[in-house]
């Protein structure tokens, strides 16, 4: 395929473009995208399932998403092949404009500052629970608050994952943290037969049928919980296999692993608990479990897997404005990379330390997140389609290919925008 002309190579023939080093095999690709889907938004599925009206709406829902976030992920690795970047921002700068791609600069910095914060308040609240499950009756030791826990894991766990200059070598921790995720959803499937003791038995729920808004407002939830297209390009690049058709397998076995974790704990922790059921699973189960205990444990340790993911997205965005800094281009020879470590690290720590500033002493932040969560869509559903539209115009191919891809490019905005808007218009009503 190196040898062939430009004008012969299809859409899933062409080559991506080659990371400085690319070493990341196919099943390394699977597990960091699967563990960056496999996040915080595993605790909410089952509460998805009751808002939408039942498991046929959310089924349905699901379905749809998933074509669509299937092809998102291959769309941006044709994109990334056509423009020659090496991250989701210079791919949409590249071939959407220097405008988009600010505008995308901004949505991805503000996304994943978010995510990470999201993160930090996960670990803390499963460590507080496990805490008041392991010490039912003592009041809470100043070991287990938060403002010594967090700080200690971020600066013993998390910094250290973070610091790593290449996304492939997190793909040790992926299967670490994909592995726990799993045991989440294995438990919650294994109490729904075994029904242990203490767990109040709930009426199988009958539901009527929800309004369109209802099941329309979990598509932030789902696409929260799929939402792995921000490292979509950065894996794609670092892969030794720079094979189109080969990433869009990869993807698809990546998303249907994803599904298939996510739907079993939906489908059972809903069937458990019915109307009763929080937005967080493990809060409706008895605290002093010892399979929730472990559950807390290991879903605690899955998302530190996946922070240094989202850090190292955040990263790239910052080592983009460092490039034109004065000190890039004016300072000494060693702030001239700014993979370095004299610039990674401190731009690593930064990130660390403003994240857990905000977790740690802003107010509650989940209506505010609630409100820019619609913001995902623009990496699933908008920025894919836009690409695939500019994409189409600069390779050679038949007319109705053309015709039909720009189509599908053309629906994938129509249908980010739509959700983006129906999103944040609930949340700022529920947050009025």
């Amino acid at each position: 395929m190196e040898g062939q002309p430009r004008g012969s190579r299809g859409p899933l023939e062409k080559p991506l473009p080659a990371a400085t080093h690319p070493s990341l095999s196919s099943l390394g690709a699977v597990f960091i995208l699967l563990k960056s889907a496999l996040g915080a938004g595993l605790l909410n599925f089952p509460w998805a399932f009751y808002k939408a009206g039942g498991m046929l709406p959310t089924f349905l829902v699901a379905l749809v998403s998933l074509v669509f976030l299937i092809s998102g992920l291959v769309i941006l690795g044709y994109a990334a092949s056509v423009s020659g970047q090496t991250t989701y921002q210079g791919v949409v700068r590249e071939l959407c404009g220097p405008a988009m791609g600010k505008l995308c600069e901004i949505c991805f910095l503000t996304n994943l500052l978010m995510i990470s914060v999201a993160f930090l308040r996960v670990i803390g609240d499963q460590l507080e629970k496990l805490c008041d499950s392991l010490l039912p009756d003592a009041p809470q030791p100043w070991y287990a608050a938060q403002n010594f826990t967090l700080p200690l894991i971020s600066m013993l766990v998390i910094f250290p994952l973070s610091a790593l200059r290449e996304i492939a070598l997190q793909k040790y921790t992926s299967i670490l943290g994909t592995l726990a995720a799993c045991y989440l959803a294995l438990v919650i499937t294994v109490q729904y037969y075994l029904w242990p003791q203490g767990l109040i038995r709930q009426p199988r729920p009958l539901l009527s049928p929800s309004p369109w808004t209802s099941v329309l407002s979990v598509f932030p939830t789902i696409c929260f919980g799929f939402q792995c297209h921000e490292a979509a390009v950065s894996i794609y690049c670092s892969m030794w296999n720079q094979n189109l058709s080969h990433w869009t397998l990869v993807s698809v076995l990546s998303l249907l692993a994803c599904c298939l974790v996510y739907t079993l704990t939906g489908v059972y922790g809903f069937l458990t608990f019915g109307p009763e059921v929080s937005a967080d699973i493990l809060m409706s189960y008895p605290g002093n479990d010892t399979a929730i205990i472990v559950a807390r444990v290991l879903f605690a340790v899955s998302i530190v897997t996946v922070y240094p993911i989202v850090l190292f997205l955040g990263r790239s965005v910052m080592q983009d404005f460092w490039k034109k800094s004065y000190w890039a281009t004016r300072g000494p020879p060693v702030l001239a990379d700014p993979s370095g470590p004299w610039v990674r690290l401190p731009l690593t720590f930064l990130w660390v330390v403003v994240t857990l500033a905000m977790a740690l002493f802003l107010p509650d932040l989940s209506e505010i997140i609630s409100i820019i969560g619609g913001v995902s869509s623009f990496f699933i559903f908008i920025f894919p389609g836009l690409c695939l539209i500019c994409a189409v115009d600069t390779e050679p191919m038949g007319p109705r290919v053309k015709c039909c891809l720009e189509a599908w490019g053309i629906l994938s905005v129509l249908v980010g925008t739509f959700i983006f808007g129906q999103s944040t218009a609930v949340a700022v009503v529920e947050l009025l």
